[in-house]
């Protein structure tokens, strides 16, 4: 069946701002839907509250509401859109799904006569209410864990009773494992029991019988409506059942499952999603394996809407799972469509991988200062990375590559541990780091039998860790000059960086990188191309490897590279990694419109990323895609393969701005501000140094070392004083401190994790107003873009602070001044391209906290706001295509924009939730207010001051 041709307007539900259980993946998912069902020439309208996202851009629907995720938007938006036929709410994670249910329960889809396409409300309440769930899998015959319903503590005490410790709580309709917990004793019961009953919105937990040690598996599946079932993927989770999904390491294909088993799981996946109602579009199904030779299968879930793992699987297939459920519920049947990689084959086809894709969460417990960092069934990571490589090996390495965390690698970096017992209890209490952890036990001779018996990971796994280490071992009898060609190879197959290389052969990187290149053991690029290079991929989407020369007679030894170099002009766009705190989707919608800029100006365009949940990583959006840590020796490849007129570093926040000393010193182009510049800024003492010069006033500053130097320095500028560490984001280790025994504590402690780094000391503005500025320089003119007034005030981190645009109360002599530093500042750092502000106001003066040549967390919000393509005109400008005066400015704003953080605090029980200079939020939403007369903005206003922390 072709497309429903009533189907002429969709109204498709996001998934608001950015929280720990639902990141980017539903931006990513969102903006595929949106883009599939405008090439049927379907009329889209989307809401969503986002404003960091590529999804709420212009460019992405026919209209754009960013809106509260509430049923009165909802209304709102039907009674201005007669003409929407259907929604679409599974490309919005959960909480799409809950508004549409409780749009559908109060009656909302029926009165404007709207249809619900892409699933059925059958199909969400029978696999989000766990009896239901369970009776079904009972009555089509698929096994689940005993469990039982529970919705009053006394039945939940009576249930512990009957099923005895260990047992699993689960909370019904919860996100990200909101509410879950494995309890082991019976006196960590009640509590737990009470946080799930608490968590769940209709106060209802399922109680299972845990299966502790079991193997967990993924299925990714999309359905038409003709019935047609297509298994996308298979992704096993290298942490055994106990953990969430989305704090395990997974791997796509399954590794350790037997052909027979998975065939098994594969028809019981399908029987689930055909069981759970009658509709067409994407499902995510979860199971739970015996590790045994029975291997016993169990049902632990199916979500019927794309999720975290669709987007991992479409990175991993190149399979875009998103716009093929978009085309499926509007009708089409997959035998209908073309595959998007080859554009010649049908889309009714399952891929196959001829490499390995490993999956690491990224999580940022530094921020949650006092949390429980042991990993368990409610989800902790705030991102994630990818890498693929053509073993686990390699696929493994090049995922702790991408992660950011200053290791080069698994092991061979000096930076594991040690001490025994903290070993153990990192294994046995699964630990964020427990990737690194395990390498560290083999090291140190802990036998895997014990490691498999703490951590219950499959010794397939184990094994190839142990592998790694053997070859660590062998590497490390050599030096740089005894070292043979096929040893030195078989390390860079499985992974290991030069980095890594150098630490066991005691030289230095660029030794190991020039022995390599006299070797010609060079990296090669490959296609991701969904179905193991049987048919001809048109897509270039690349990852990079390594192989052995293969000569046929009479010709030259030779590797066979897939991405072949143009003659035209390219340039490369840095990617911003991992999401974090601090630095997160709004870098991916600058690096989107960095890409789509460059396009419009004859470019070739190049990004780099390894981040599976962005658009940025789509395989459509730059010319070519390399996924590929963003890690200096991938990027050098990449650039010495393709030859690009320069790099642009200032789109990808914190990640990219730190390749752009090596870059600078390599001779590479950086298209905008010089490396110069933005070491100038990224430097405290001498950004403060330029201020003087320039006469702008700042807080009385010094610079320190360590500790001494910092106590000496209290001495001149009176306490309270702000503690800085120069090169670091999201305001990581800034604090105010109120004494000497405060100062030297938080001094030593940053030195200790942050070695060598300049310290500023600034005299705290107690009581002082905090404003920013982001601005467009081309090196000549400046035009601010926008000036936004922090609700809190100064001393709270700007990406936790209420903004807003335009300033509230601010006096004319205060914006002028503002608008005079920026201008000066700009200029006087050689900026071209964005720069973003921090000013302290006290006593009608301006002072400056500090100044990023670079794109930052508020750009995408402005552009919003005043519906502006700032980042298109910003990268125009970096690239020498246009002037200032070349472009029409015309900012429409009626009222204010608020940018409103939002946290995620409810997974860190007993955590301290004051606010202060390092950063804590995970996403944003906008509010729109017509005046301040408003009751969201003065409840905002009288609550400013009470989280601030010193």
């Amino acid at each position: 069946m072709p497309l429903n041709k009533n189907l002429k307007c969709i109204l498709i539900i996001g998934s608001g701002p950015i929280v720990i259980g639902q990141a980017c993946e539903f931006d990513y998912a969102g903006s595929q839907s949106l883009r599939s069902l405008r090439e049927e020439g379907i009329k889209t309208i989307l809401i969503n509250s986002n404003p960091a996202t590529i999804m709420t851009d212009p460019v992405m629907a026919d209209h754009i509401y960013l809106k509260p995720l509430t049923a009165k938007s909802i209304i709102d938006i039907l009674k201005k859109h007669p003409e929407i036929d259907a929604v679409l709410p599974t490309m919005g994670g959960q909480t799409a799904l809950n508004l549409c249910i409780e749009a559908d329960d109060k009656g909302i889809w029926q009165d404007f006569n709207v249809e619900l396409i892409g699933v059925d409300i059958d199909a969400i309440n029978i696999t989000e209410d766990r009896e239901k769930f369970r009776l079904l899998m009972q009555k089509i015959g698929v096994a689940v864990a005993p469990s039982k319903t529970v919705t009053s503590f006394l039945k939940g005490k009576e249930v512990a009773q009957e099923f005895g410790f260990p047992l699993v709580i689960r909370a019904s309709f919860t996100l990200g494992g909101t509410g879950a917990s494995i309890v082991y004793k019976e006196e960590d019961f009640d509590e737990l029991l009470t946080r799930g009953l608490e968590a769940s919105p209709i106060h209802e937990v399922i109680i299972d019988k845990a299966l502790i040690g079991w193997k967990e598996y993924e299925l990714e599946l999309l359905r038409d409506a003709n019935d047609n079932v297509t298994i996308i993927c298979s992704i096993e989770n290298m942490d055994p059942m106990g953990i969430h999904t989305g704090d395990s390491i997974t791997v796509a294909p399954a590794m350790t499952l037997s052909d027979r088993t998975y065939q098994r799981m594969r028809d019981m996946a399908i029987k689930m999603m055909r069981s759970i109602g009658d509709f067409a579009g994407g499902c995510n199904v979860q199971f739970a394996v015996s590790p045994d030779e029975k291997e016993d299968i169990i049902a632990i879930e199916i979500n019927p809407r794309v999720s975290r793992s669709s987007a991992l699987a479409s990175k991993a297939t190149g399979y875009p799972i998103a716009k093929i459920a978009s085309k499926l519920a509007i009708g089409y049947h997959l035998t209908e469509l073309k595959n998007q990689i080859t554009k010649t084959t049908s889309a009714y086809f399952e891929p196959t991988l001829d490499y390995v894709i490993v999956k690491i969460p990224r999580w940022n417990f530094d921020k949650f200062e006092g949390s429980d960092r042991t990993l368990g069934l409610q989800m902790k990571s705030v991102g994630e990375v990818m890498g693929i490589g053509r073993s686990f090996q390699e696929a493994l390495h090049k995922a702790t590559q991408s992660l950011e965390i200053k290791r080069n690698g698994l092991g061979a970096d000096g930076k594991g541990y040690t001490n025994y017992d903290q070993i153990i209890q990192k294994l046995t209490y699964a630990s964020w780091d427990r990737v690194f952890t395990i390498y560290d036990a083999i090291q140190m001779g802990i036998p895997l039998s014990r490691i498999h018996e703490i951590t219950k990971i499959d010794m397939w796994f184990l094994k190839q860790y142990e592998e790694l280490h053997f070859l660590e071992k062998e590497i490390s009898k050599f030096t740089i000059d005894t070292i043979q060609k096929d040893l030195l190879l078989e390390a860079k197959q499985k992974g290991f960086a030069d980095r890594q290389i150098a630490h066991m052969l005691s030289c230095l990187e660029s030794q190991v990188y020039n022995k390599r290149i006299e070797l010609s053991i060079n990296r090669v690029y490959k296609l991701v191309d969904t179905c193991a290079a049987e048919f001809e991929a048109k897509t270039p989407y690349y990852y990079s490897t390594f192989e052995a020369e293969h000569q046929l007679k009479g010709e030259k030894p030779t590797v066979k590279n897939e991405s072949i170099v143009t003659n035209k002009k390219k340039i490369v766009v840095l990617g911003s990694g991992p999401n974090r705190i601090g630095q997160g989707i709004e870098f991916d919608y600058c690096c989107v419109h960095g890409v789509m800029a460059a396009a419009e100006c004859g470019y070739e365009t190049i990004m780099i990323n390894c981040n599976p949940e962005t658009v940025s990583t789509d395989f459509d959006t730059a010319d070519k895609l390399y996924f590929e840590p963003v890690f200096w020796e991938h990027i050098y490849d990449i650039i010495r393969h393709e030859n690009p007129e320069g790099v642009i570093v200032q789109l990808g926040g914190q990640t990219a701005l730190k390749l752009a000393e090596k870059l600078d010193r390599y001779g590479i182009k950086i298209l905008g501000t010089s490396f110069k510049s933005l070491d100038l800024a990224e430097d405290r003492g001498s950004f403060s140094t330029l201020l003087k010069d320039l006469e702008i006033p700042y807080p009385d500053f010094g610079v320190a070392e360590t500790a001494d130097e910092a106590l000496a320095l209290a001495d001149e500028l009176d306490f309270p004083i702000l503690v800085r560490p120069s090169y670091v984001l999201g305001g990581q280790g800034m604090k105010i401190v109120i004494n000497k025994q405060d100062l030297e504590a938080h001094v030593i402690d940053l030195l200790r994790k942050i070695p060598n780094n300049k310290l500023l000391l600034d005299h705290y503005l107690d009581g002082a107003i905090e404003a920013e500025a982001d601005a467009i320089c081309d090196g000549e003119n400046v035009y601010i873009i926008g000036i936004m007034e922090h609700i809190e005030p100064c001393g709270i981190h700007s990406g936790d602070s209420n903004a807003t645009l335009p300033p509230f109360n601010l006096g004319d002599l205060v914006i002028e001044q503002i608008k005079d530093h920026t201008k000066k500042i700009a200029l006087a750092l050689n900026t071209v391209g964005l720069i973003n502000i921090q000013f302290a106001i006290k006593d009608d003066q301006v002072y400056i906290i500090e100044a990023n040549p670079r794109a930052s967390r508020t750009v995408p919000f402005i552009a919003k706001a005043y519906g502006e393509p700032y980042v298109n005109y910003a990268t125009k400008v970096m690239l020498g295509e246009n002037k200032l005066t070349d472009f029409e400015f015309n900012p429409k704003l009626d009222g204010y924009a608020i940018k409103q953080p939002v946290f995620s605090f409810d997974k860190f029980h007993n955590v301290n939730k004051q606010l202060g200079p390092e950063m804590k939020s995970t996403g944003e939403s906008i509010l729109f207010i017509d005046s301040l007369r408003d009751d969201d903005f003065y409840e905002l206003y009288t609550r400013r001051k009470m989280y601030l922390s010193k």
